[in-house]
């Protein structure tokens, strides 16, 4: 699990919103290693969260370990802003009005026994055949969930009916996330 400073934290939030910057003017993010500590540059998973007044506005991330933790957040913050199926992609002028927050995700685990689940700092992650949702940990106290409510609704993200939690090819995982935003 990663523990991150307050420069750190201010570090990937401006790394997030200067991805996104970038691309609304028409270029990349180029990140150069050299100029981040030792653990921004570990591999890490890591999501971007984009809200507007409180309501979500995009949400994409990496949920294993596969580049840098600066990068990760970099091509999430990128996806979460013009590649979340569930909304337009940005337009110029709408970052100014965004919160960004960035979870980085700890190891995943998978769950035997639903007890082994506490809400508020585990998410879920529920796969079924070829569906599969995700929940950060921040989501089911939110919204006020229980457990059940919380495994319910992570089956729905997977377009799997609300119950398809207690069927017998259906694997849940949890996993934690260092969890700060603006």
């Amino acid at each position: 699990m990663f523990e991150l400073n307050e420069t750190q934290r201010k570090t990937l939030l401006r790394i997030a919103r200067q991805s996104i910057a970038a691309v609304l003017d028409g270029g990349s993010p180029d990140w150069k290693a050299e100029g981040f500590d030792e653990t921004l540059r570990q591999p890490a998973g890591a999501f971007v969260t984009l809200t507007r007044d409180g309501d979500l506005r995009g949400c994409i991330g990496s949920i294993r370990a596969v580049e840098p933790l600066y990068k990760a957040v970099a091509s999430s913050a990128v996806s979460a802003a013009f590649r979340d199926p569930r909304f337009p992609p940005l337009a110029p002028g709408e970052l100014e009005h965004l919160k960004l927050e960035i979870s980085v995700m700890g190891p995943i685990e998978r769950v035997t026994n639903i007890e082994e689940i506490v809400v508020g700092r585990d998410g879920l992650i529920i796969s079924r055949r070829h569906y599969a949702g995700l929940l950060l940990p921040q989501v089911a106290t939110e919204y006020g969930w229980d457990r059940q409510t919380f495994l319910e609704q992570t089956c729905r993200k997977a377009g799997l009916p609300p119950d398809a939690w207690l069927a017998q090819d259906c694997r849940i995982e949890k996993f934690s996330a260092f969890v700060f935003g603006e």
